[in-house]
C-alpha cells in the first residue's frame, strides 16, 4: 500500500506547545485598540521567520505577511489583534498583567491560530500554488482597524484577494466550527447621547428641568423600539450600555449621557430603528421641557458582515473533511458585530468572504450546561471578565481550520 502523502498539518503536533505558549504571552500582555504595538511586532517577527515578506504598521499598527508561491488565487488570511478595557476574573496563572485590560474577546487566539497556520503552510510550500496574504488587523473592538488598514493602500500595495477567510473564537464547544451564509453578523451603529437639563439643588426640583429623570424615561422608552416598532420575523438588538449623569445626591446636574448600542441585519431595519431612537431621545426631551436640544453622536459603526454562500459551502466542506463532518455546524446568525467584511466590500469587484466560528468552551462543561439548561449563566462568553478559551483543542482546531480553508482556495501542486 503507497504511503498517504504529506499534508500541510502533519507538521501541527510539532508546534502545538510553542504555540501554546505564544498565546499564554500574548493573553498576558493584551493592548488595546491601535496600541497592539508588541502584539504587532511578535506576529512580523514569527511571520518573517517563516519566509513571508512582512510589512509593519499598516493602518497605524497592523502586520501584513505574503507569501508568494507561483500562479495561483490570493488568500487573504485575517486575525485581529486588540483586547479590551476589561479587567480579568479568571484566574489563571497567565492572566493579563495589565490593570483593567483584557484579552476577553480571544483575538489573542485569533494571532496565536494565524501564526500557527503560516508556518505550516510555509513549510508545506511545495504542495500548493498561489499567493497568501495575511492581514494582523488593529482595533477591530473600536470599529475603526479594517478602515484603517484599508485606507492605507492596501489593495494597492498587496494587491486584491480572490477571497477573504477569517474566524472567531466563541463560546462554542472546542473543536467545532461554523458558519452561516448570507448576513451572519450583525451591523453596529454606536453613539453617545447627551442631554441637557437645568441644574439646581435637590430640595427645589421644581426650579430645575433634571436631566437624570429625562435619561431614566430614555431609556425606558427606548425598549419599546424592538418590542413594537420590529416585526416579529426582523432581528433588532437596543441597548443602553451607560448612563452618566451627577456626582452629588443632593445637585441635580445640568446634563447626563447615554451610550447606545445597535444592532441590526438588513438596511431597512437599521434605518427604521435609528429614526425611532433620534425621534424618542428628542421627543423625551421635549416632553420634559429641556431648552436646547439633545447631541446625538456616532462613536463607531460596523457594516452587517455578509458570508458568501458559495464560498461557506466551500469552506466548510473542505473544513468537515478534515476534522469530521459532525463537527461542523451552522451557528445562525451572530448579533455581534466584526469589520472583517470590509476586506471583501470594498474591493473593486467584491469579492466572496468566509468568516466561521470555533468553539473555545470545554466540552464537557458546555454539555453538562446544555443539559441543565444554564448554558448562558455558566459558559462565558465573549468580552465576559470570565472568558477563557481551552486551549486545547481550540488552538488546533483554529490551526486546522485556517490551514485547511486556505488549500482549499489555492491551487495543488502535484508532487513529483
Amino acid at each position: 500500500m503507497p504511503a498517504t502523502p504529506p499534508t500541510a498539518l502533519d507538521g501541527l503536533a510539532a508546534v502545538k506547545e510553542e504555540l501554546a505558549e505564544l498565546y499564554r504571552d500574548l493573553h498576558t500582555h493584551p493592548e488595546l485598540s491601535f496600541e497592539e504595538h508588541r502584539t504587532a511586532a511578535e506576529a512580523a517577527r514569527r511571520a518573517a521567520s517563516y519566509g513571508y515578506e512582512v510589512t509593519t504598521g499598516v493602518g497605524r499598527t497592523g502586520v501584513v505577511a505574503v507569501l508568494a508561491n507561483g500562479a495561483g488565487p490570493a488568500v487573504l488570511l485575517r486575525a485581529d489583534m486588540d483586547a479590551l478595557p476589561v479587567k480579568e476574573a479568571t484566574g489563571l496563572p497567565y492572566a493579563s498583567a495589565t490593570e483593567g485590560v483584557m484579552h476577553a474577546c480571544g483575538h489573542d487566539m485569533h494571532v496565536t491560530c494565524l501564526l500557527g497556520a503560516l508556518k505550516l503552510l510555509a513549510d508545506a510550500r511545495d504542495t500548493w500554488s498561489g499567493r497568501i496574504v495575511a492581514v494582523f488587523q488593529p482595533a477591530e473592538e473600536a470599529g475603526q482597524g479594517a478602515k484603517e488598514v484599508l485606507a492605507d493602500r492596501f489593495y494597492e500595495r498587496f494587491g486584491t484577494p480572490d477571497v477573504v477567510l477569517g474566524q472567531h473564537v466563541a463560546p462554542l464547544p472546542a473543536g467545532t466550527v461554523g458558519a452561516h451564509a448570507g448576513p451572519a453578523f450583525a451591523a453596529t451603529d454606536a453613539m453617545s447621547v447627551r442631554m441637557y437639563g437645568r441644574g439646581g439643588h435637590g430640595s427645589r426640583p421644581e426650579t430645575t428641568v433634571d436631566p437624570v429623570v429625562m435619561a431614566a424615561s430614555t431609556v425606558m422608552r427606548l425598549q419599546t423600539v424592538v418590542s413594537r416598532e420590529i416585526a416579529g420575523g426582523e432581528t433588532a438588538v437596543v441597548t443602553v450600555g451607560a448612563l452618566r449623569a451627577g456626582n452629588q445626591h443632593n445637585i441635580i446636574p445640568d446634563e447626563a449621557e447615554l451610550r447606545l448600542n445597535i444592532r441590526t441585519y438588513t438596511p431597512e431595519v437599521r434605518a427604521r430603528v435609528l429614526a425611532a431612537v433620534d425621534r424618542i431621545i428628542r421627543g423625551e426631551a421635549a416632553t420634559a421641557g429641556a431648552e436646547r436640544e439633545p447631541e446625538i453622536t456616532e462613536v463607531d459603526s460596523f457594516p452587517v458582515l455578509v458570508n458568501d454562500g458559495d464560498a461557506v459551502q466551500k469552506t466548510m466542506a473542505a473544513i468537515g473533511a478534515v476534522i469530521g463532518e459532525e463537527r461542523v455546524m451552522d451557528p445562525g446568525q451572530v448579533t455581534g458585530s466584526e469589520d472583517v467584511g470590509n476586506f471583501a466590500t470594498s474591493a473593486e469587484p467584491e469579492v466572496p468572504l468566509c468568516y466561521w466560528l470555533f468553539g473555545g468552551a470545554d466540552p464537557a462543561k458546555a454539555a453538562a450546561a446544555q443539559r441543565a439548561g444554564t448554558f448562558e449563566r455558566d459558559i462565558p462568553s465573549n468580552h465576559s471578565p470570565s472568558f477563557a478559551p481551552l486551549i486545547e483543542p481550540t488552538l488546533s482546531t483554529g490551526v486546522t481550520a485556517l490551514v485547511t480553508a486556505a488549500l482549499a482556495w489555492l491551487d495543488g501542486r502535484p508532487r513529483e
